[in-house]
């Protein structure tokens, strides 16, 4: 399988959902495991370009969507008009969940046998841990990148860039302390700063809450990425998520690493190689070469 841009599936709520693969060289060589990449909030599949090529190029098949009202789902979707861009629209929060979990179906009916690790970054670690509470026998491995644990006071609700905007005029700052991040947000047209109350509504925003379930159907490994400086959670609050992850559901393998002074999203941070290092390790760690 050659590296493909912009492939669809039809999701829950009719809408086709675009994604991409990247496929490790060289061609025709067995990946070491299958991974999917969820992103977050207003952003899309494209901003993971460079995570999804240099885990191809270390071994991996790497699948990544843009989920329900986001990115080119939602411009087609919303027939182009980027102000509705991060609205989900019919069947809301329970259909993107839907979704992402329909495209972890043909990752795997597409790679039989192969293992599935799950990467998701912010709304997508959140949709992880929703999945993980649901169908944990599914995957072989899961990562969260900018989580946090899914309860009021851990987990913040409000102005995300309020403790960052001195630093800045973009509203982007709490994404990276590399300020080129923060533009490219602002000029990327398919990517929206609105808040997620606002983009899914109140009911919606509530149906992420929640804590990570007793005893999960599979004792799979999970790794939990997050920055010193993030506003959504922060190293307490996923702390709080690795230890309810060990007692509460009573997985044996569940790692946690702080960057020291990173913001929300650890993948564009100016200390991203050592980042994606990290995630490189602890996968090739459970996932050996095949070939």
């Amino acid at each position: 399988m050659q590296t493909q841009q912009d492939r669809t599936f039809e999701g829950e709520a009719g809408v086709r959902i675009h994604f991409d693969v990247y496929a490790p060289p060289p061609e025709g060589s067995r990946p070491a495991a299958a991974v999917q990449l969820a992103h977050g909030v207003g952003e899309h599949a494209g901003r993971y370009r460079d995570l999804g090529a240099h885990l191809a190029a270390v071994g991996f098949l790497v699948y990544a969507d843009d989920h329900l009202g986001h990115g080119r789902t939602g411009m087609e979707q919303w027939k182009g008009d980027a102000s509705r861009l991060g609205r989900l629209g019919p069947g809301g929060l329970r259909a993107a969940v839907k979704d992402v979990h329909a495209f972890s179906d043909l990752i795997r009916d597409e790679n039989p046998g192969l293992p599935l690790a799950y990467v998701g970054h912010s709304w997508g670690s959140l949709i992880g841990q929703l999945l993980l509470n649901r169908h944990s026998d599914e995957y072989d491995a899961v990562v969260l990148s900018g989580t946090a644990y899914r309860m009021l006071g851990s987990m913040n609700g409000g102005d995300l860039n309020k403790r960052h905007a001195h630093l800045g005029t973009t509203g982007a700052e709490w994404l990276s302390r590399d300020p080129a991040v923060a533009q490219a947000f602002i000029d990327d047209p398919l990517t929206t700063l609105t808040p997620l109350q606002k983009l899914f509504g109140m009911a919606d925003a509530a149906r992420l809450l929640g804590r990570p379930s007793r005893h999960l159907a599979h004792d799979l490994p999970v790794l939990i990425q997050v920055g010193s400086d993030d506003p959504l959670g922060g190293p307490v609050s996923a702390r709080k998520l690795e230890r309810a992850y060990r007692n509460r559901s009573g997985l044996s393998d569940v790692t946690t690493i702080v960057y020291e002074g990173a913001r929300h999203e650890i993948f564009n941070e100016t200390n991203r190689a050592e980042v994606f290092a990290d995630l490189t390790e602890w996968l090739v760690e459970r996932f050996p070469s095949r070939s």
